[in-house]
């Protein structure tokens, strides 16, 4: 007895043993690991850095937004009223906002001081716990909109930022320069090494998307690593989900080119032939340098753009060099631009579509299918007819609609990415009643499960039954349907610029290609609008062979009821919107 008693209180438990304790018992691995990682980010700090200086805009942009509705709200009440009851509407709403906030804050937070007040009972410590919070929250706000601290703060934090993303990296084009002349001599001024453009860029193009399968390459042999050295269980069904991907072709094709999209619109600077500032938004700001006549001359980008249009007379085909000595992979564009750096900008903008429309959907539908499957009765009456309010619109013509009112409105929300966020927003809203619908009913399946009763009966909160207990079993659900909803975003964001709404000039966007070039099909100029056209259809392709993938290795059983009943074709056909 005494012996297994020691034995026992000598050896931890495995269960037990946290993953820090694993790593600190066995280094080497990790170490290694996190040495190929910190190479690859240093390769590329620039760029990091300066994709998240946009994500930090992007939060300041909110802010600004969520910051403006007290003062909408109280102008609002004050034309109605007078100035004064303006003035205490906004003061009101502004403290209810931030007591909101607070209430998250204490939500996800570890400690608690109303634990140590012996005042009351526990929801009145609680009240006074998210009072307190949220005087303190207006006070700092106080003081960050009228005292320069604010504005000190701003700058502290996104001076680093705007220093790092300066730097050069391996696909920059300052580094490999494919912008240069011909000379005299036959040879090549102002490029990588003296080479042509053509293969200028092709080096850069190469390293671009060589560094993100290392990327992804090194990513996977992190989870390797993690399941071979630390991981407790020898299997998880985790296991059985990634061996029935890799034999999923079809998944895998899909997997590629949803990888090559991203990639596209990640790395579009790098991808372009030619800067999008230079070439898109202010040709006439810049210069370019051309051979003519054994001399050197110069001309504006905006004049060098007037005299290589693509207009069913004149082209610059796939594959050739303008009279300014500017390599074009894919030509260029009825105005003259460069279509492969308008192709590599409008994956960027569908990207920054779709991931704020599924996102954000995909979001609400989650949290309204947990409270629905949790609570039922009027919370699931409400929520029923709410999404059936939505669908009986038809989605283009609500699209439009709405898109049309912010638009003409000259709405804030209108502005970045001229439209494109606005366009996020409003597929969110549309989509998330399908998506809701989806999961709702695996959401209603685990909410009747024993776990769940089991963690309602020893008195967890229904907030973290949700999230612990109901949240992962229908994560698979939502991540099958969004990805095959992404490629309906695509095409319905390509049809709105095709019609001359949605996303506006200059914006880059695939859809206004295939309206641009649509009179030229049939002539010499019939890459402006073929071009797009396949890319869409080979993206919109690849994520619902993507979603066909993840559906039947997350749910096999699933894959083999629709093999039977042949449903495949339905599932895809609503992943395309």
């Amino acid at each position: 007895m005494s012996t297994r008693t020691t034995a026992d209180t000598s050896e931890p438990d495995p269960e037990e043993t946290l993953l820090r304790e694993r790593i600190a018992e066995n280094p080497g691995p990790a170490l290694f690991w996190l040495a190929g990682a910190a190479l690859l980010v240093a390769l590329e700090l620039g760029r990091i850095a300066g994709w998240l200086t946009g994500i930090g805009s992007a939060v300041e942009f909110v802010f600004d937004g969520a910051a403006a509705i007290p003062g909408w709200i109280a102008g609002n009440v004050a034309d109605a009223t007078i100035p004064l009851v303006g003035y205490l509407v906004n003061d009101a709403v502004t403290l209810l906002m931030l007591f909101g906030i607070a209430t998250l804050i204490l939500r996800f937070v570890p400690w608690s001081v109303a634990d140590r007040l012996d005042v009351g009972t526990s929801r009145t410590r609680t009240l006074l716990e998210q009072a307190g919070l949220t005087v303190l929250l207006a006070a700092v706000l106080v003081v960050l909109l009228f005292t320069p601290v604010g504005g000190l703060l701003r700058t502290a934090v996104t001076a680093p930022f705007d220093l790092l993303s300066s730097l050069p990296t391996i696909t920059s084009h300052e580094l490999i320069s494919n912008q240069g002349h011909r000379t005299p001599d036959g040879g090549w001024e102002g490029t990588f090494l003296g080479l042509s453009p053509a293969v200028a860029w092709g080096i850069r193009v190469l390293l671009v998307y060589g560094y993100a399968f290392a990327v992804v390459g090194w990513t996977w042999k992190g989870y390797n690593v993690f399941r071979t050295h630390y991981r407790q269980a020898d299997w998880t069904p985790r296991d059985d989900t990634f061996a029935r991907f890799r034999n999923h072709y079809w998944g895998l094709f899909g997997l590629l080119v949803v990888v090559l999209f991203i990639v596209t619109a990640l790395w579009a600077p790098a991808v372009s032939p030619a800067p999008a500032e230079q070439n898109i938004y202010s040709p006439y700001s810049y210069e370019v340098q051309y051979l003519e006549d054994g001399e050197v001359a110069t001309t504006t980008v905006g004049d060098a753009n007037l005299d290589s249009q693509s207009d069913g007379q004149t082209t610059i085909g796939p594959m050739s060099y303008d009279d300014y000595d500017r390599w074009a992979p894919l030509g260029t564009t009825p105005n003259g631009q460069d279509l492969l750096t308008h192709l590599a900008y409008g994956a960027q903008t569908s990207l920054v579509i779709g991931l704020l429309a599924i996102g954000l959907g995909g979001l609400i539908a989650v949290t309204m299918s947990l409270l629905t499957a949790y609570y039922k009765g009027a919370v699931d009456v409400l929520t029923v007819i709410a999404s059936d309010t939505i669908i009986s619109i038809p989605a283009f013509l609500l699209v439009m609609m709405l898109s049309v009112i912010f638009d003409q409105g000259d709405h804030v929300l209108a502005e970045p990415l001229n439209g494109g966020v606005l366009l996020g927003l409003i597929f969110a809203f549309v989509y998330w009643p399908g998506m809701w619908r989806s999961i709702r009913g695996p959401s209603l399946q685990v909410a009747e499960e024993e776990w769940v009763d089991a963690a309602k009966s020893y008195g967890q909160t229904p907030a973290n039954t949700m999230r612990k207990h109901m949240a992962p079993y229908i994560a698979g659900y939502i991540m099958i349907y969004g990805s095959l909803l992404l490629g309906g975003v695509i095409i319905f964001t390509a049809a709105l610029s095709f019609l001359g709404l949605g996303i506006n000039a200059p914006t880059p966007e695939w859809g206004r290609l295939i309206s641009d070039g649509e009179a030229y099909v049939s002539t010499s100029s019939w890459h402006v609008a073929t071009v797009p056209g396949l890319m869409i259809v080979l993206v919109v392709t690849a994520f619902n062979a993507l979603g066909d993938g993840l559906r039947d290795a997350i749910d096999p059983e699933t894959a083999a009821g629709d093999a039977k009943t042949d449903d495949t074709g339905a599932a895809a056909a609503g992943g395309g919107g």
